[in-house]
């Protein structure tokens, strides 16, 4: 069998349920050997992950946003949104945005967002007299949103991913960092805009908060606010790497969450911590085995054979990125942000390079098309959890995220064709 009835056939089985990671390594494996090479090369490929110490911002950021789930502090921290921005037209749904993109950027997993802050956020909303159709989509949107701010897995993961071609100019984790906050902010505003317009048809917002409540809610949160403020701010500004700001924040959330509050106990830490790295475990070995993928990739000439083919056809930038977006929110309703990631960066990253696109442009450019992907059918994930979490239909939450849809969509166009949103605070 040729490689490439062979590499169709392993999609098929990947679409029907067959491990991923074992998909992957079934291509490696057959196109080494076709080329008559040592298939150790294979294990060879995996155990660099070894040698790449910024993988372990991966496990400690994950079960910092797990202990971070277990806790009060998603109570708290809406507590303090609303007693400043709830009397706002609007206001708590903007509160509800910039809690679950914040949420979701520690956690890595916007699933655990919809569990963790649906419970607290949906009866709010219902009860400041916002319609049910808007709540749902507004909580199914907002679970994806922190997945282009820092710390978040897939930021770390394509930067990881890119560093194996050794582009110029280079893509760090701390780069991609930095280049997903303006996009991410203006995904979070846009929607703000929408948020505020929704609601200036409601009754009349809650009276502002008094002192004493911002006061009371600032205390409470007390603990909880340095968090963002040192580790973001310490990465941005450029004092910690990837790997230092996780030590930081598991420390921090450790000592807050077992030692001083108290509500997360010492015989739970167990149960969160196997819960948190079943989602490490999946991304590391599906990621091992996608370096020997890659590896296989360049030896075989795949992604410049392609980038000529498609250079033949389309010679213009502008066509191109219009045609990766595309290709890529096409993606995102097949593939997980993390498989997809892993899969298609080495195909696009060289093809992308030879158009001129700066590789941490692409990166952000692909992490926000693949975004849209959890909340559109057949299989975005956030449509799944909202549904089991809501007990409401599939399609009725479909219907629901489709004006946030709308409006994600068109930042995503502003963000593919306006580079120095993603390229400002890196190049």
């Amino acid at each position: 069998m040729t490689l490439a009835p062979f590499t169709v056939l392993l999609a098929l089985l990947a679409l029907v349920g067959a491990p991923l990671f074992a998909v992957i390594a079934a291509v490696a494996f057959w196109g080494f050997h076709r080329e008559g090479l040592d298939l150790s090369i294979v294990a060879i490929e995996f155990y660099r992950l070894a040698d790449m110490p910024v993988l372990v911002a991966i496990p400690l950021f994950t079960l910092a946003g797990y202990l971070l789930g277990e806790s009060g502090a998603p109570r708290r921290l809406v507590r303090l949104s609303d007693a400043l921005l709830g009397w706002l037209p609007g206001g708590l749904a903007m509160v509800a945005l910039f809690i679950c993109a914040l949420f979701t950027a520690f956690t890595g997993a916007s699933g655990v967002t919809i569990v963790a802050m649906g419970a607290l956020l949906y009866p709010a909303l219902r009860h400041a007299g916002y319609e049910r159709r808007f709540n749902l989509g507004l909580i199914t949107t907002s679970g994806s949103l922190g997945l282009l701010l820092a710390p978040a897995l897939p930021l770390i993961l394509y930067a990881v991913v890119a560093q194996q071609f050794g582009t110029t100019p280079p893509v760090g984790v701390d780069e991609m960092f930095r280049a997903g906050l303006l996009p991410a902010l203006l995904m979070v505003l846009m929607l703000g805009v929408y948020a505020w317009w929704h609601g200036r048809r409601l009754p009349k917002p809650q009276a502002a908060a008094s002192l004493a409540e911002i006061r009371a809610a600032l205390r409470d949160a007390a603990w909880e606010l340095p968090l963002p403020v040192v580790v973001l701010g310490g990465i941005y500004a450029g004092f910690f790497a990837a790997s230092e700001a996780a030590a930081v924040t598991i420390a921090w959330v450790l000592l807050v969450t077992v030692a001083i509050r108290r509500e997360v106990p010492l015989r739970a830490l167990p149960r969160v911590m196997r819960e948190s790295m079943v989602l490490v475990g999946a991304i590391l070995l599906i990621f091992g085995v996608s370096l020997a993928f890659t590896n296989y990739l360049v030896d075989a000439e795949v992604p410049s054979r392609l980038f000529e083919a498609i250079r033949e056809r389309i010679d213009s930038k502008l066509a191109f990125l219009l045609l990766l977006n595309l290709f890529l929110l096409l993606l995102g309703m097949l593939l997980d942000i993390f498989s997809a990631t892993v899969i298609m960066v080495p195909i696009l990253l060289p093809v992308a390079l030879g158009y001129g696109i700066d590789p941490v442009h692409l990166g952000i450019i692909f992490l926000a098309n693949l975004q849209l992907g959890y909340f559109t059918p057949p299989v975005g994930m956030n449509l799944f959890i909202a549904s089991y979490r809501f007990n409401e239909p599939i399609w009725s939450l479909v219907r629901a995220c489709l004006p946030f849809f709308a409006i994600l969509l068109a930042a995503v166009l502003v963000i593919t064709y306006v580079p120095w949103l993603s390229l400002a605070l890196v190049r």
